[in-house]
């Protein structure tokens, strides 16, 4: 009996990660005008986008899934502690301040779920681990758009990966491990023409 009550727990523990930020960007206009990324410490991480993808009409929701190098996890983690969690106040507060999209971040494990919507933060722990997200987010948009150009488009491909190679030389594209896999695949496909390489 001991054994099969330590297995179900063992079971409803694997269920579910034990810890989780969640950062949502919302900025009607803007492309995209809404995303969602969901790093968990189980390396299980997500990204959702309303992002033009080509030429296509109509933006692909589908969850991205991706995993982003232990120090860049370990980051997050570590200024979402030093930023008590997103509780208390976060948002600056000043009014006169412009508009740069609403941010939402999200903690989430067995003590804590707890959130905080801002413009602009004062605090330096909730503006590296934004800072963080919004560029791991244009590493993800070009992710996404690399999926849909390497199935639909191939010639395409080469534009957005000299844009990242300029992105990366100055400083502003956030962790490429999350879309590693991804490049890799790019680069063995006979199919894609050597330039782009």
């Amino acid at each position: 009996m001991f054994l099969l009550l330590a297995c179900l727990a063992a079971s409803a523990a694997d269920g579910a990660p034990s810890a989780m930020v969640q950062f949502k960007f919302d900025f009607p206009g803007s492309n995209p005008a809404h995303y969602e990324i969901t790093v968990q410490n189980d390396g299980h991480d997500y990204y959702t986008s309303n992002g033009d993808l080509g030429n296509s009409t109509s933006p692909d929701s589908t969850p991205f899934e991706f995993s982003i190098s232990e120090k860049t996890r370990h980051d997050i983690f570590e200024f979402a502690k030093k930023a008590n969690y997103f509780t208390g106040k976060v948002d600056s507060g000043n009014t006169k301040l412009a508009n740069t999209g609403a941010k939402t971040l999200i903690y989430k494990d067995g003590a804590h779920d707890t959130s905080a919507t801002y413009n602009y933060s004062l605090d330096p722990s909730v503006q590296q681990i934004t800072n963080i997200l919004q560029n791991l987010s244009t590493v993800l948009e070009y992710g996404r758009r690399l999926t849909w150009f390497h199935k639909y488009q191939k010639l395409a491909l080469d534009d957005d990966l000299k844009q990242m190679e300029e992105r990366q030389r100055s400083n502003t594209l956030g962790d490429l491990q999350a879309i590693a896999p991804l490049l890799k695949q790019i680069a063995d496909d006979p199919s894609v023409m050597r330039m782009t390489r």
